[in-house]
């Protein structure tokens, strides 16, 4: 067990812990370091006649997309893009996304996400550091005047624009350019701006590209990390590759047959891994929707089948609310694994009632590719916790201050040793050595693992409320509230005051139409929070601040306490 002995914490996860593990996956199955793109070649082969994306109902099959990619990788190759290079994505996702990603990671070049909603400050900042010199981008005004100002004026050098009609199904191809021709970017005809489709008619071969798939960087993923400032991830084509592979041996799919519902924004890690590669790797339909919008996802669902839905919680909670949810018919829904934030048991339980699907929590981070723990889609869930790791990972808990491995059910920081974790911090080695000290990736989470091996994330080591010396976690103030029927969202946080040092202050969003007062909500936690657990202020809103992937920010909440205070004072 965890804690008894260094020889104890050196045995593989399965023989500490035995006993835990789902009975039809094997923690020490085969993860082969492999280049990322060998996942896409390999479906293509198998899968060749089969739908790959379903694009706002025009749908391309695996054959076609890797005609493309190929093109576009020898295209790439023609512009001298190659190992070193930085070709930044700032796309929505279409069928570019899979495309694009694809071709720069066959060329050798590193593959820079970036988000559509950035503003141009953000874009700045993230070309600049990562040394981007290539972006792909559609010809959308509304991304296009974003970047068109840092050419030439940052790293960014080139720009390769995608034609948003040539994706669309007929007619809406041919009358986007005339209804919607306001939303088209108007560009100057130069050696700046490259024209994909010149790129996807290219005719010359592609040149195989030798690559080490435990040295080469695949993505440079920006992430906050355990500081909050924006730095890069390197993660290696092996650790995507891997983690990739070990989510598959998690899902118990049907090769060649799921639908995956890419809601999620590609350019997010947890979408990339669990939504493109790994759909890819299943030889699945991929039925992308370029944004979120809860009327059109009730819809797809609907009428197009998904067997696959991996999301955050904030989406399930949305579907498990809408207005018109008996209209629709969700049960091809099987399988969903909700992450970037914890899963209420509340939210579980509902979807799973209106889907008939088996949802579970899992938990990852960018600097782990992310996936490194789930709960069994077959077997065990537990309630709160994330699950148990992957095959392949170690996840321990140690002393945040003296890094000492603690004893199985004690409270510690969550570390992670295993093939997905990341290279490093881009040209951050002091930032890097930190969080990946003693051979283990320090989260920067709190948690702690039961007796049977099972992952409890209790809340982050920085959002840890400190009320008279003791510990409190946001996140079980957090599941409590979310026991009231009458709320909807909630987010709590700790706020300065004199006499504790901190207090709670929770923030909440009612069910609509509800009335629900203070005084109730803290009547209703009377018995299921401790004194210094229960809020001292109750805040409600209309709606929460969320962050660009949908997730509930309590950091924006924490800025707008910090400023309402400094205002005040």
């Amino acid at each position: 067990m965890a804690g008894e002995s260094a020889d104890d914490a050196a045995l593989p996860w399965h023989l500490r812990y035995p006993g835990c593990y789902p009975e039809n996956i094997d923690w020490q199955a085969e993860l082969p370091a492999r280049p990322l793109f060998s996942l896409f070649d390999d479906a293509a082969l198998r899968y060749g006649d089969r739908p790959c994306v379903d694009f706002l109902d025009r749908k391309y099959r695996y054959a076609e997309i890797a005609t493309m990619v190929a093109r576009a990788a020898s295209g790439l190759q023609r512009l001298g893009i190659g190992r070193g290079t930085k070709v930044g994505l700032f796309l929505p996702n279409t069928p570019y996304s899979v495309v694009f990603y694809f071709a720069v990671l066959k060329t050798g070049a590193t593959v820079v996400n970036y988000n559509p909603l950035y503003a141009p400050r953000e874009l700045a900042a993230q070309i600049d550091d990562s040394g981007t010199e290539w972006m792909v981008t559609l010809d959308l005004a509304v991304l296009y005047d974003k970047l068109a100002p840092l050419l030439g004026k940052s790293r960014l050098s080139r720009l390769i624009l995608c034609r948003m009609p040539d994706i669309l199904p007929f007619p809406k191809n041919l009358l986007f350019p005339l209804v919607r021709r306001k939303e088209l970017a108007v560009f100057p005809d130069d050696d700046r701006h490259i024209p994909a489709g010149r790129l996807l008619a290219e005719t010359a071969p592609f040149r195989p590209v030798d690559i080490d798939p435990e040295r080469d960087i695949a993505v440079l993923q920006y992430t906050g990390g355990t500081t909050g400032t924006p730095k890069g991830a390197m993660l290696t084509h092996a650790n995507l590759a891997i983690n990739t592979q070990q989510c598959a041996y998690w899902f118990p799919a049907r090769l060649g047959e799921e639908k995956v519902l890419g809601v999620l924004p590609f350019f997010h890690v947890f979408a990339m891994t669990v939504v493109l590669n790994l759909g890819i790797r299943l030889g699945a339909e991929l039925i992308l929707l370029p944004r979120f919008d809860l009327d059109q996802v009730m819809a797809v669902i609907d009428a197009k089948k998904p067997t696959m839905f991996p999301a955050v919680p904030t989406l399930y909670t949305a579907i498990n609310s809408y207005r018109d949810r008996a209209k629709f018919d969700l049960r091809s829904i099987r399988y969903c694994i909700s992450g970037g934030a914890p899963l209420p048991m509340e939210v579980k339980q509902a979807f799973e009632a209106n889907t008939g699907c088996s949802l579970v929590e899992g938990y990852g981070l960018t600097e782990a590719s992310p996936v490194v723990a789930c709960n069994p889609l077959i077997g065990l869930n537990k309630a709160g916790s994330v699950g148990v790791p992957l095959p392949g990972t170690v996840i321990e808990i140690v002393d945040p201050a003296s890094d000492r491995l603690l004893p199985q059910g004690e409270r510690g920081e969550v570390c992670i040793r295993g093939p997905q974790v990341m290279a490093g911090y881009w040209q951050r080695p002091e930032e890097s050595a930190h969080d990946l000290r003693g051979g283990r990736l320090h989260t920067g989470d709190m948690g702690y693992i039961d007796q049977q091996g099972y992952v409890f994330v209790v809340d982050r080591i920085k959002d840890l409320i400190l009320c008279s010396g003791f510990n409190v976690y946001p996140r079980a103030v957090e599941e409590a509230i979310y026991l009231h029927p009458l709320v909807h969202e909630c987010v709590a946080l700790g706020v300065p005051d004199p006499y504790r040092g901190e207090s709670v202050k929770a923030f909440v969003k009612p069910v609509e139409g509800a009335s629900l007062t203070a005084e109730a909500l803290l009547a209703f936690l009377a018995d299921k929070l401790s004194p210094i657990e229960m809020p001292r202020f109750v805040e409600f809103r209309n709606e929460l601040p969320r962050t660009m992937v949908g997730k509930l920010s309590r950091k924006d909440l924490a800025d707008e306490e910090r400023r309402r205070r400094e205002e005040a004072a």
